[in-house]
């Protein structure tokens, strides 16, 4: 049996491919081809653009895919949600859909945008935005460059932002969040009941989600005499508990933890400090829970 999974091209293709490697799957694409080749022979890849992939997971031309929230919410899509995976195209956190308007404008809410024009590529959920606020306007569909148009194309745009920085350099202010997204693993209802795909996508889940978790994580493995213990313990974060085993000489033990990698350059001079030897870091692929 074969799983036909999409990927979603575009913005997330790079951070999707990357993410499944470090899940252990290997994808390789090819800008001639929209069926990647993946070292799984259970599984069958597919390109398409996220903004479509849960339409075509809906009507079952794809078992399952990766695509935003967002964009499931926008075509309404009937799908199973098998994980929310907290990544996007340049950080692995969240995005939002924003309400932005020129940073010389009077507008200061939703409500000043009455009978007003509103550019954005998410039209759906921006008019059900506004209905849900009692506020009727205009909202064109935006082709691209969506951040150029105010003031002489639009009054306003809905416009997806991780930092907010392309918004303040294109000198717009942010006064409302439409919709707080992120991407999702969503599969075909009907594939979900199969027995065999619903296997399969939980173990791609768990794997997926393991990856995720060992973001920003190292593993850290140390020797350190039985008499030093309560000084190395002590120079880890709090809440940490490491891992301690007996060496063969009953004198010394082995202490393994998992650390923030941004912390570590400050904690091994602290830990060799304290009589630790034997430091060794190392990086880490998955993190199962």
């Amino acid at each position: 049996m074969k799983l036909k999974l999409g990927i979603p091209k575009g913005s997330l293709e790079h951070a999707t491919v990357d993410l499944f490697r470090r899940a252990g799957f290997n994808i390789t694409t090819s800008t001639r081809s929209y069926f990647p080749s993946i070292d799984d022979p259970e599984i069958e890849c597919m390109l398409i653009r996220a903004q479509e992939m849960a339409r075509y997971v809906e009507d079952g031309v794809l078992d399952a895919g990766l695509t935003g929230r967002d964009w499931v919410e926008e075509n309404e899509a009937q799908v199973a949600t098998v994980a929310d995976l907290i990544y996007a195209k340049q950080s692995f956190g969240k995005v939002r859909w924003v309400l932005a308007v020129p940073e010389s404008s009077s507008f200061q809410t939703v409500k000043d945008l009455q009978g007003k024009i509103i550019a954005t590529e998410l039209v759906g959920a921006t008019k059900r935005y506004l209905a849900s606020h009692g506020v009727t306007a205009k909202v064109e569909f935006s082709w691209g460059a969506t951040e150029v148009k105010p003031p002489v194309l639009a009054d306003a745009i809905v416009e997806v932002t991780e930092t907010g920085s392309s918004l303040r350099a294109n000198k717009l202010r942010i006064i409302e969040t439409v919709l707080e997204s992120n991407t999702q693993l969503i599969a075909n209802r009907a594939s979900w009941e199969d027995s065999w795909k619903h296997r399969k996508l939980e173990d791609i889940r768990m794997l997926l989600e393991g990856a995720i978790n060992a973001l920003g994580k190292v593993g850290l493995m140390l020797n350190v005499r039985k008499e030093d213990l309560p000084a190395v313990i002590a120079a880890l974060p709090a809440l940490k508990k490491p891992t301690i085993s007996h060496l063969s000489d009953e004198d010394w033990l082995a202490v393994n933890t998992i650390l923030d990698e941004s912390t570590v350059r400050s904690i091994i001079p602290r830990l060799k400090d304290a009589g630790a030897q034997g430091i060794v870091e190392y990086p880490l692929n998955k993190i199962v829970m």
